[in-house]
């Protein structure tokens, strides 16, 4: 074989193995604050609000913290670097990405899930008939 045919199976499988390497350490789990609190390492929490705590933001430090509670009924206080998501308070439920430190989950993204405008309840789909 030539050596222009070496040079490119070797970069070829250069490539592929750094592909590998990102994408396998760009997933991230999703978890429960207590696995997040165990590992230690980068999670996904889905949980919801805990709306009688309140939640605070900071425009000065750009710093955005409230207290949410996960599946389990587990509670944490959640730090996030940036301004307040705009559909926040109208969310049904977050998924948080970050990890457990100093007894707080500092998230790097915050994921809202609103309720949908094109669903009724089964009374309202009643009524009109549909």
């Amino acid at each position: 074989m030539k050596t222009r045919y070496w040079v490119g199976l070797i970069a070829g499988i250069g490539f592929l193995i750094l592909g590998i390497t990102v994408l396998d350490s760009s997933k991230i789990a999703y978890g429960t604050i207590e696995a997040a609190r165990a590992t230690g390492k980068k999670m996904q929490v889905k949980g919801t609000w805990v709306r009688d705590k309140g939640s605070n933001y900071d425009a000065g430090r750009n710093l955005f913290t409230f207290t949410m509670k996960d599946e389990k009924g587990e509670e944490i206080q959640v730090e996030y670097q940036g301004a307040r998501p705009n559909n926040f308070d109208i969310a049904e439920s977050i998924v948080v990405k970050g990890l457990f430190e100093d007894q707080q989950f500092i998230a790097y993204e915050i994921l809202t899930k609103c309720p949908s405008k094109y669903e009724g309840n089964a009374e309202q789909l009643r009524k009109s008939g549909t």
